[in-house]
């Protein structure tokens, strides 16, 4: 039986519906069902141009693979009717139902996975709702208690200590606690959500050089090492600190299955310049699988036919694989 993925395409008046679309007429190995309204789908298909048939989604009828030019839809109603490229408060409880009805159709195992297409956080917040992101509305929603940031492009991963934090607060955020705990989830995501049996991760260090013996920072020498060998006396196979200016090489990336940074800027850039447009934003920690996509709503090009499809492409795959991934590992 095909793997059923829930997708929600996010804030109605970005690129998300468009790119929803752009996939709905792609073949996959999967049994997509897009969580929106379908009024939604049809208007913003219409002035694209496109022909996608869709068919109400019902929890009791099998799972089938994707046929290109159809699309399952799980109807969530909009308050009010969307404009492409034009925001509206009104609808802002609209975003967060679907993200509700994803989760927990995930949860209840009617999906296996879900991906998510972007959303406007400032229209969200200006309709005096308190959200901060997907990650953590996922995370309270599951009960996680800790979750992990990874994005992942081709075979480059790279998971963050830290993510949305000033520069100046990062080495006070980074503790043996909580190195412990973000490396932890790292190595069993690894293994139960991406099959890797004895995952093989290389640890950044936070100041340049890695801390050059302490003449650059003590940060290595009393926080970072004596967690990786705590660690590593528990079964984790870690090598580090290393100077980040020097871990992307072949060699060493050729030898680890992912790329421990210390804050969003350290790792980031070096995995979105290897594969800009197609990088995946995969959630470690939570009960479920969640990948979504690297980039915003792009409100500019809501409706005109030339949003790239590229990245929410890449995290279907991506869910994909690690369902079936999953599922293998428990049997």
């Amino acid at each position: 039986m095909p793997t059923r993925i829930a997708l929600t395409p996010g804030e109605p008046a970005g690129i998300g519906p468009d790119i929803t679309l752009a996939i709905a007429g792609q073949a996959w190995p999967a049994d997509i069902v897009a969580i929106c309204d379908p009024q939604l789908l049809r208007e913003r298909a219409q002035q694209l141009g496109l022909h996608i048939e869709l068919t109400l989604y019902t929890p009791e009828s099998a799972a089938s693979f994707h046929q290109p030019g159809t699309l399952k839809v799980l109807p969530v109603p909009l308050a009010q009717p969307c404009v492409a490229g034009r925001l509206n408060t009104a609808n802002a409880d609209y975003v967060i139902n679907t993200l509700h009805r994803a989760v927990d159709g995930c949860l209840d195992g009617k999906f296996d996975a879900m991906v998510t297409a972007p959303v406007q956080k400032s229209v969200i917040n200006d309709a005096g709702i308190a959200f901060s992101g997907h990650t953590e509305l996922l995370a309270q929603r599951t009960g996680a208690e800790k979750v992990v940031m990874m994005l992942a492009t081709g075979q480059l991963r790279v998971a963050l200590a830290t993510t949305h934090l000033p520069l100046r607060a990062v080495p006070d955020a980074i503790t043996p606690q909580l190195l412990e705990q973000t490396l932890k989830i790292v190595h069993r995501d690894l293994q139960a959500k991406f099959g890797i049996a004895k995952p093989r991760i290389a640890v950044l260090g936070l100041n340049p050089h890695a801390g050059e013996g302490g003449h650059l920072g003590r940060e290595e020498i009393e926080v970072i090492t004596p967690a990786i060998d705590k660690l590593k006396q528990h079964g984790l196979l870690l090598q580090g600190p290393l100077p980040a200016d020097t871990a992307f090489n072949p060699k060493i990336l050729a030898n680890c299955d992912a790329v421990f940074a210390m804050y969003h800027d350290q790792g980031l850039p070096t995995l979105k310049y290897a594969g800009f447009g197609e990088a995946v934003n995969i959630t470690l920690g939570l009960p479920v699988i969640r990948t979504s996509v690297d980039h915003g709503t792009a409100l500019d090009l809501a409706g005109t036919g030339q949003a790239d499809a590229g990245s929410l492409q890449t995290a279907l795959r991506m869910a994909i694989e690690m369902s079936n991934k999953a599922t293998d590992s428990s049997n």
